[in-house]
């Protein structure tokens, strides 16, 4: 194999596979990426068995073949390249070159064969949305999983799609995230249906990849139940740019977070979200210096919300203007999950939504495009 492309391109391209490669692994061929320079274009591919990346590159191809070359070790050697093009070539014996200017590194590889192939997905009904789009309801979702294999729903999102909606949910046992978001019918004018959960690793890793704006578009494909649903891998494609994940679905179903939503109240709550988070983030200092976290009681009267943490050595209090219909309330929250709630909604105000003391409050919309459901502390 001999081949020469750009090192920008080969570096951004490095970037996006190694992602899929596994941090600690027995299987040393998953330590490597595989570059395939065999039918017209370069590609790139990782996986960790659960998660494959594969993206392509523009490049001259002088000479067709494939190589499994270290991740780390090649991704080292990519980063401290110039700005120039990169010749790679290998031998029979795998024995690789890597020529970039005056720098040239030599270091053995091994047989692209034994990497597993992408795992095929039905291209039939592709969701498509657009790249920010997604991008944005993942993060504003991906917080709220749990990162305990116990519950391994947990570590995922479901994803339900039916009627051009598509409703991400995510919970961890003390928060549940929700988004709401409906498909342009132009771009998906078959209806489908689909529930599956996705892993959140993924997730987080395709959100980190996706650079687009608007204007650029995902499609998504999803692997169709068969007959035999007790032994059955499913998985999810996304197609971008010039770059396609794929994640083994997680088996089993997901909670039932229509019955955990609850559209009572006692109290209503219409407050700036920025000076919000700006009054948690103060009260954090507190946590900076002692360490011990006590809980963010929040004291709710007409006009007003009052906010104070106490702990053995010091104190905060602050007081905001709010407008508020309904019962006064007072009640606790990890700031923690306060916070990373409000980091992510877009809106000048929001609007919390309290049934008492002990039970969860929600801070959602008026047309429920984001619910955010957060357990109180008890005290």
């Amino acid at each position: 194999m001999k081949i020469v492309c750009s090192q920008s391109d080969l570096l951004k391209a490095v970037n996006i596979v190694s992602k899929a490669v596994p941090a600690r692994t027995t299987v040393t061929i998953l330590e490597c990426i595989k570059i395939d320079a065999r039918e017209n274009d370069i590609v790139l591919t990782a996986s960790d068995t659960q998660l494959s990346i594969e993206t392509r590159i523009e490049g001259t191809i002088e000479e067709r073949g494939m190589v499994a070359l270290n991740a780390k070790f090649f991704s080292e050697i990519v980063r401290s390249l110039t700005s120039n093009d990169v010749t790679i070539e290998c031998d029979s014996s795998y024995k690789t070159k890597i020529i970039c200017g005056k720098a040239k590194f030599e270091t053995m590889g091994r047989s692209g064969e034994d990497f597993t192939a992408l795992p095929l997905v039905s291209e039939e009904h592709p969701i498509v949305i657009s790249q920010m789009l997604l991008r944005d309801i993942i993060q504003q979702t991906i917080f709220s999983i749990s990162d305990s294999n116990d519950q391994k729903p947990m570590t995922g999102e479901q994803f339900k799609i039916e009627d051009n909606h598509l409703r991400i949910e995510s919970l961890d046992g003390h928060r549940i995230s929700i988004r709401n978001v409906l498909l342009n019918e132009d771009l998906n004018p078959e209806p489908v249906k689909y529930d599956v959960v996705v892993s959140g690793k993924s997730l987080n890793e395709v959100s980190k990849i996706l650079t687009g704006g608007a204007d650029d578009q995902v499609r998504i494909y999803i692997s169709k139940p068969a007959e035999d649903t007790m032994n059955e891998t499913r998985f999810i494609r996304f197609d971008f740019d010039k770059t396609k994940v794929v994640s083994t679905l997680l088996p089993g179903g997901y909670y039932n977070i229509d019955q955990m939503v609850s559209s009572e109240y006692q109290t209503k709550v219409r407050i700036n979200r920025r000076e919000l988070l700006d009054c948690i983030n103060r009260a954090n200092l507190l946590y900076t210096v002692e360490g011990k976290k006590e809980p963010f009681v929040i004291n709710v009267t007409d006009g007003l919300m009052e906010l104070n943490i106490r702990t053995m050595n010091s104190s905060f209090d602050e007081k905001i203007e709010i407008e508020k219909e309904g019962l006064d309330i007072n009640i606790a929250f990890n700031p923690k999950f306060l916070n990373d709630a409000l980091r992510v909604i877009d809106d000048e105000e929001v609007t919390f939504y309290f049934i008492n003391s002990k039970a969860p409050c929600s801070i959602k919309d008026d047309e429920e495009t984001y619910i955010y459901i957060i357990l109180p502390v008890n005290r």
